[in-house]
């Protein structure tokens, strides 16, 4: 299982010790989108979704996602976040809702999970926020966009 960190020498998940990495600033940034028809677009930037404001609440459940990974993801770190910024916008070329989160912490591991977290809970939020007038969204292409820091050093997606 060479590569592959969370599995020991027996091929047995374990979580990864990281006492002896470096503290180091750790930067990631994810994306995603959430399309849906233009009408329910319109129904999410106009404030009236039945549920309350769409991307102001989705927001929220993102910054709370991404604090919330190690609770979620049964190998990942509690880590001492010291940034999360979720932004949601706008698309009708999509049509639909285009999210990115950024995540930064000082510490032995990096926040890329963090950040693809807080976009699929943001993304999620948004669906159940709408999906009264319209079941048929689709949540497409989380990734990570980018990731600083680490001994890995820079990663950014093509």
């Amino acid at each position: 299982m060479t590569g592959l960190t969370h599995f020991d020498a027996k091929g047995d998940a374990h979580m990864v010790d990281v006492s002896d990495k470096s503290v180091t600033d750790r930067l990631a940034v994810a994306e995603g989108y959430v399309k849906m028809s233009q009408q329910t677009l319109e129904i999410a930037t106009k404030g009236e979704a039945k549920k309350g404001d769409v991307m102001g609440i989705a927001r929220i459940a993102g910054i709370t996602g991404a604090k919330k990974t190690s609770d979620l993801i049964p190998l990942c770190h509690p880590l001492p976040i010291t940034r999360v910024a979720v932004d949601l916008v706008p698309d009708p070329a999509l049509p639909g809702i285009r999210i990115s989160a950024t995540v930064k912490t000082t510490g032995q591991t990096g926040v890329e999970m963090e950040a693809l977290t807080a976009v699929s809970v943001a993304a999620l939020t948004v669906y159940d926020m709408l999906k009264a007038v319209e079941k048929s969204m689709t949540i497409g292409e989380i990734r990570l966009k980018l990731k600083e820091g680490g001994k890995s050093g820079r990663y950014e997606a093509p």
